[in-house]
C-alpha cells in the first residue's frame, strides 16, 4: 500500500483558491480536482511525499455534514484540529510559507521532543504545524 492510511479532511470557503495556496505555500501536489457545478471545489486530493489530505468547499447544503462540521470562520476563528506534517527542511518550509502570507502562530524554533519547527494558519484559520521531528523515527 503506498500512502497513509489516516488522511485529515477540511473545508473552504473558498476551496479554489485554497487549492491553490496550499500548492503554492507548503508544497503539496494536485492529486485529484473535482469541480462542483457551481464552481466549487466538490472533492479534492493533495499530496506531499506519502501524505494526503482532501479538503471541499464548504457550501451549506443542508445535510447531515453541515450540521456536525464548521470551518474556523464559522467559530470565531478557533480550530479543532491542527495538522502537522513532518518536512525535511523546516527553514526552508518556513521561508516558502511566510512569503505566501501563511499567518505565523508560533515561530520557526528548535522543539523539545527534537528537531525544529513551526505552526501557521492558511488563508483561511486552519492551523498547520510543520516541522523535521518525524515520530516514526524517533519511536525506532
Amino acid at each position: 500500500m503506498a500512502g497513509s492510511r489516516v488522511i485529515s479532511c477540511l473545508r473552504y470557503h473558498d476551496a479554489p483558491a485554497a487549492v491553490d495556496w496550499l500548492c503554492r505555500a507548503f508544497g503539496f501536489e494536485k492529486h485529484a480536482v473535482h469541480v462542483a457545478p457551481n464552481g466549487g471545489i466538490a472533492h479534492a486530493e493533495l499530496t506531499l511525499g506519502d501524505g494526503m489530505i482532501m479538503l471541499g468547499s464548504a457550501v451549506k447544503q443542508g445535510g447531515r455534514y453541515d450540521e456536525i462540521a464548521a470551518t474556523p470562520r464559522e467559530v470565531g476563528g478557533r480550530s479543532t484540529q491542527q495538522i502537522y506534517v513532518v518536512v525535511a527542511d523546516p527553514e526552508l518550509h518556513f521561508r516558502c510559507a511566510t512569503s505566501a502570507g501563511a499567518e505565523i502562530v508560533f515561530p520557526l524554533e528548535p522543539k523539545r521532543h527534537g528537531g525544529s519547527g513551526y505552526t501557521c494558519r492558511d488563508p483561511e484559520g486552519n492551523l498547520w504545524s510543520f516541522g523535521s521531528y518525524d515520530p516514526w523515527l524517533a519511536a525506532e
